[in-house]
């Protein structure tokens, strides 16, 4: 029976932890990438265009502060930077996940001379060629 240690063990050596906390280390990082464009760069003329300074201080009042009693108010300015964070981290994570996947689908074309095809991808290639020649021979007896 394996020990919890030595099933830890083979999990992390297979690059499943490896690979999830590569994935996150740079999710975080480009997150924060995206986020200061947001701030920096989309939401001052947005903000021109509001006549506000700043977007995430836009909130609709619902009860004006007086002495002793607190503003009571709905803020809707940051929701509006976060929603515009979220689009652009989605666009941009579209846009890379497609061209991955046009990048793969020409690496697995075995006809596609431009790109190198791996092995196993070669090697079905190779024994669909042979299993259809195969076929061929055998409908022609």
């Amino acid at each position: 029976m394996k020990s919890i240690f030595q099933e830890f063990k083979n999990f992390a050596v297979k690059g499943n932890m490896v690979d999830l906390a590569v994935g996150i280390v740079i999710g975080t990082a480009f997150s924060n990438i995206l986020t200061t464009i947001v701030k920096k760069i989309v939401t001052p003329p947005l903000s021109l265009m509001t006549e506000s300074v700043n977007l995430a201080n836009l909130k609709y009042v619902l009860r004006e502060g007086r002495e002793g009693v607190e503003e009571v108010a709905v803020g809707y300015g940051e929701l509006l930077e976060v929603s515009i964070d979220f689009l652009l981290i989605a666009l941009t994570i579209f846009v890379v996940i497609k061209a991955m996947n046009k990048l793969k689908a020409q690496a697995e074309d075995p006809q596609n001379q431009k790109v190198v095809t791996p092995k196993d991808i070669q090697l079905l290639s190779n024994i669909e060629k042979l299993i259809s020649e195969q076929n061929a021979l055998l409908k022609s007896k």
